[in-house]
């Protein structure tokens, strides 16, 4: 848990401290973007690889590679020189982390019998809950403190302490567990997922700020065909030894399909969100990271509030209907918010942003809990963990295509140059384009979502009604090994 808290803290400490960031090294626009999406990358890229590690060699020795790493390499951004060092240990922090958080559930699946998961999982959505809220909030004091003269480089040496402790404590209480079968790393699926993904973003994130060159274009094509033959690659691996990196099979499950294109999609949305809210509350608006940090308060307490009320109450009344009412309440407070930033101008207050962030959260909160459930509940018991890793890995992948994206929807409005005057005027005019965006990608994503099942269905773990559950030490000890690769 202490492990899940700090990498769900990490990601949100750092969008509101990146103004900071900006003005006391001297990042451009583009270091920005990759400060953020870099480290979403490396998790996307590296995440199904680190669960699959974690089953070949050992959940507690990965989990304890993973913190160690992910420990350091906030030391190393903590004390970053210069923007580009500290590009480089956001990169290497998120890789670590991928290493770090797929064996939490594992260990968890691995430790408890299945009448005591309930209360185990119902600590980690509390610490989930907690991590959303708490994120920007210590973000904010840290970097407004500006300790011993730090300035921002406290949000990432908050982890040391935070690391040592998982460690020691990791060492001694977590037991050691693996896959039963053996299994194999799929290292040219690994090569050619990482390739695809670096292909099409780094053109996307620094097209703008090079002019667009030619060669930008011809990468993110080629990253189609590179996608292309990785789908071949997996089906000829699959056959051959059964071990591949991605289970292609799944795909011709209709829910799962859809629900893998809604994940992207919506990750693409909170992508673009949350860089551009940020840019505009503290750069925009000239707020301080303190005042942005409590604006987002009441974002964060409504997608706890909509999220608990939508898997206890909902979902299991009213179905997908459910998530869609979310996609729609989303763009609704979206819109809403245009329309305020449009009628305040740079007067607006934090009161004022108040309802369309709760609006926006509420919906939020409608679809983040129920979703990965919706997108499971079709798929075959037997290939629930690479469904979850899949899931995983994808929401991570349109994070950071949502962060290249900024390049485009927001910064290519905001023009190079600006004079001090033009500065706050632009920056909203940017976000409120951006916003427009992310409005017509939740539209997208409703859509969508009518391939997902209309009624919430059993738990792919707990097999067909007319498949007989496996007899212990049979297959159930290999289900546990690949929960989460």
């Amino acid at each position: 848990m202490t492990a899940a808290f700090m990498d769900l803290v990490d990601v949100t400490i750092v969008n509101i401290a990146i103004p900071s960031i900006q003005r006391d090294a001297g990042a451009s626009f583009s270091q920005i973007q990759w400060i953020t999406a870099g480290y979403a990358l490396a998790f996307a890229a590296c995440l199904i690889t680190g669960g699959r590690l974690g089953d070949i060699h050992g959940r507690k020795r990965l989990f304890l590679v993973g913190v160690a790493g992910f420990t350091l390499a906030s030391a190393l951004c903590g004390f970053a020189a210069n923007p580009e060092t500290l590009v480089a240990a956001r990169i290497l922090q998120g890789a670590m982390a991928a290493m770090m958080v797929p064996q939490v559930l594992s260990i968890v699946h691995a430790t408890f019998p299945a009448r005591e998961r309930g209360k185990v999982f119902g600590l980690f959505g509390a610490i989930v809950g907690l991590g959303a809220v708490s994120g920007p909030l210590l973000g904010a004091l840290l970097t407004e403190w500006n300790l011993f003269g730090l300035a921002w480089r406290p949000i990432f040496l908050i982890n040391l302490p935070v690391g040592i402790a998982a460690l020691l404590l990791g060492r001694r209480y977590i037991t050691e567990s693996k896959a039963p079968r053996a299994l194999k790393l799929d290292l040219v699926g690994v090569a050619l997922v990482t390739l695809g993904l670096l292909m099409l973003l780094y053109p996307l994130t620094r097209g703008r700020e090079l002019g667009w060159p030619l060669w930008g274009y011809a990468s993110m094509a080629g990253a189609l065909v590179v996608f292309g033959v990785l789908v071949a690659y997996e089906r000829r691996k699959a056959a051959a030894d059964g071990s591949p990196l991605i289970e292609t099979s799944l795909f011709r499950v209709k829910s799962f399909a859809a629900g893998i294109a809604v994940q992207t999609v919506f990750g693409i949305a909170l992508g673009v969100f949350f860089l551009v809210w940020t840019l505009y509350m503290q750069i925009g608006l000239g707020w301080s990271p303190l005042h942005a940090g409590l604006t987002g308060v009441p974002f964060s307490l409504a997608v706890s509030v909509a999220a608990g009320l939508s898997v206890q109450k909902l979902v299991p009344r009213f179905g997908r209907g459910v998530l869609q009412a979310g996609a729609l309440l989303m763009a609704l407070g979206v819109l809403i918010y245009v329309w305020e930033s449009h009628r305040y101008g740079l007067a607006v207050a934090s009161w004022q942003m108040a309802l369309p962030l709760v609006v926006m959260g509420a919906g939020m909160g409608l679809i983040v809990a129920p979703l990965t459930d919706a997108v499971l509940s079709e798929v075959p018991r037997e290939h629930a963990g690479s469904a979850s890793g899949l899931i995983n890995t994808v929401q991570q992948m349109g994070n950071a295509l949502g962060l290249g994206l900024v390049s485009v929807v927001f910064f290519g409005v905001v023009g190079d140059r600006l004079a001090p005057a033009e500065v706050g005027p632009a920056f909203a005019h940017a976000f409120r384009h951006a916003l427009l965006w992310v409005a017509a990608v939740l539209g997208v994503i409703f859509l969508l979502m009518f391939a997902l099942p209309k009624r919430p269905a059993r738990h792919p773990e707990a097999g067909a009604a007319d498949e007989p559950l496996p007899e212990r030490g049979a297959e159930a000890p290999e289900q546990e090994g690949e929960l989460v690769h």
